[in-house]
């Protein structure tokens, strides 16, 4: 069971009544703009959530994370977390309803803390497209270093909580990671993940 407080916020399991406020954000164009693969149709968005409503975090298995507001516990977005190779990477997105008001960078924070409380020899990564601004602010807000441009992903990676990365220098874990990435989006014959949705799909196979 995900539960996990913060001062407005409660992280939680993805429920079924949050079916509608997932299909409303997914399908509004502010939010999928930078988003690649979600799934979007109202039936997909019901069998994601009921394959991903008993996740819990940990170093072992992806996990889908809801976070709403703790007064009312209306979701209001969600956050994905992938352990692999000792690197945690993180996707997210917020309800456009929501948007420059904190909640992303509170959600993010206390959950940052918590997984590397869990694991604290762990590095962070996350990708995002370039000209996804407010993302990449998002992230240098919370601390994450600019480990550069990934051409087959025409998508800018960041890294986050280790003292092996120095001067924008990636470590070995998450230039591993990176060069996964890579070989993903380049052999026809491997799947990219770059779509959780997938990845999750694949996994509960």
């Amino acid at each position: 069971m995900i539960s996990i407080d913060t001062k407005r916020l409660h992280l939680r399991n993805v429920l079924q009544n949050d079916v509608d406020v997932i299909f409303d954000y997914r399908n509004n164009e502010i939010c999928a703009r930078y988003q690649r693969g979600q799934v979007k149709d109202y039936d997909g968005i019901v069998s994601l959530i009921e394959r991903r409503r008993n996740d819990e975090i940990s170093i072992d298995f992806p996990c889908m994370i809801a976070v709403a507001l703790k007064d009312t516990n209306e979701m209001i977005g969600e956050i994905v977390v992938m352990p692999k190779d000792h690197t945690f990477s993180l996707g997210y997105t917020f309800s456009y309803k929501y948007h420059r008001q904190g909640y992303a960078f509170e959600a993010l924070t206390v959950l940052h803390e918590y997984l590397h409380k869990m694991a604290p020899e762990w590095e962070f990564i996350s990708f995002t497209e370039c000209q996804n601004i407010a993302s990449i602010e998002l992230l240098k807000k919370l601390g994450y270093k600019d480990l550069g441009y990934v051409p087959s992903m025409d998508s800018q990676a960041f890294g986050k909580w280790t003292t092996l990365v120095t001067e924008g220098t990636p470590n070995k874990e998450i230039v591993s990671a990176m060069l996964e990435a890579e070989r993903i989006a380049k052999n026809p014959n491997v799947k990219g993940y770059h779509d959780v949705d997938e990845l999750f799909a694949d996994l509960d196979k």
